[in-house]
């Protein structure tokens, strides 16, 4: 009712701007498309309550599109302005194996039984996809490149966890591995996947097969602070030189698309606590960066990952952007301390929301030594 009386302009939900009218403007002025569409899909695919074959209507080298672990430099509009350009083509669970196992982009033909969509709903919380329609057939009019290693992966009688952690030792792409699952490709018993809960999987298994490498290595020597800011949501990693544990502490600032959500909290110390139940699917992904990093240091440590939510993160976009923008904080260290006392002061400066109530939260902070 809300926002039928303010329509846009009054900005009764106290923000500066209207997220709807934010989201309206990147997407701009939409293509009308026709039933037909030809295109160099990255390739991708959507496993929901139905399979999606994704294509844009663009030839060419379009790999970017299917990945979003490589869009580091985008903005909120950029990401808006990519996934509106990904048809998907609808079926009952028909799967192309060529198509989902190519490891690069394929030429392919969508007929689709009419026009595809674009809906734009006027609810600030509800992701964006690109437009859609029932498939009436797809034809790959190439040959899909698919490298023997992936063909004895999908065709060995292994554990889809055995196949996770070997495809992503050997170097394939996260949401290559996830499209493999989604689809179904990988494990004993195979079966479709929904997307949203493969890339969970997938981060869950990786992640737990780095936490085994790197307990092995010494515990970095200095308290360490890391800190960037991405599509509206603002990281802070603090590193403390003791064994490995990791927490993550989210907060959904005033004005953010769910509005002030107090802290949520997930944590673990070495050994796996069973799926988080406050932060869902970010704790995967932040905890994954964090190992990839300490992996690459050939360091441990215990590691708190502070993410604030601001206004600016007016539409959602995945849990891709988690892994992105808690990377890129590793990548920019502000501070490193010889105790303890001094990080917390530089953190009290950093944080939007009070220090003292994280505290009060966190578990991590909370324990031996490090107890307040």
């Amino acid at each position: 009712m809300r926002c039928a009386i303010c329509k846009g302009y009054r900005f009764l939900c106290g923000r500066s701007f209207c997220p709807i009218l934010k989201r309206i403007g990147a997407i701009g002025k939409f293509q009308v498309l026709d039933r037909v569409i030809f295109g160099s899909s990255p390739p991708s695919i959507f496993v929901g309550d139905k399979f999606s074959y994704i294509t844009p209507p663009i030839e060419g080298d379009t790999s970017h599109l299917g990945d979003p672990l490589r869009w580091e430099d985008v903005t909120l509009e950029d990401v808006i302005r990519m996934k509106v350009k990904l048809v998907m083509g609808e079926c009952r669970f028909n799967r192309d194996d060529g198509f989902v196992m190519s490891v690069k982009p394929v030429d392919s033909e969508m007929v689709l039984k009419r026009r595809p969509k674009l809906k734009i709903h006027l609810n600030e919380v509800s992701p964006v996809f690109g437009p859609k329609a029932e498939l009436e057939r797809i034809r790959v009019v190439e040959n899909p490149k698919v490298p023997r290693f992936i063909e004895r992966i999908v065709g060995d009688e292994m554990k889809a966890g055995e196949g996770i952690v070997r495809l992503y030792e050997r170097g394939f792409g996260e949401y290559y591995i996830v499209r493999l699952l989604s689809a179904g490709l990988l494990g004993v018993e195979k079966r479709f996947v929904p997307t949203k809960r493969s890339i969970v999987a997938v981060e869950d298994v990786v992640g737990e097969h780095l936490k085994l490498e790197i307990i092995n290595y010494s515990p970095i020597e200095r308290f360490e602070i890391y800190r960037s800011e991405f599509l509206g949501n603002e990281y802070t990693v603090l590193m403390i030189p003791l064994q490995y544990s990791f927490e993550l502490l989210e907060v959904w600032l005033p004005k953010s698309l769910f509005g002030f959500s107090g802290v949520l909290r997930d944590y673990e110390f070495f050994k796996k606590r069973g799926y988080a139940r406050e932060t869902l699917g970010a704790y995967y992904s932040a905890r994954l960066s964090v190992l990839e990093f300490l992996r690459e240091r050939r360091r441990q440590a215990r590691v708190v990952v502070f993410r604030e939510v601001t206004e600016g993160y007016h539409t959602p976009v995945g849990s891709w952007q988690i892994r992105v923008g808690v990377r890129k904080a590793l990548k920019r260290r502000v501070g490193v301390f010889d105790d303890l006392g001094s990080a917390l002061n530089l953190l009290r400066s950093l944080l939007r929301h009070p220090l003292e109530e994280y505290l009060k939260r966190s578990m991590i902070l909370n324990v031996g030594s490090l107890k307040f």
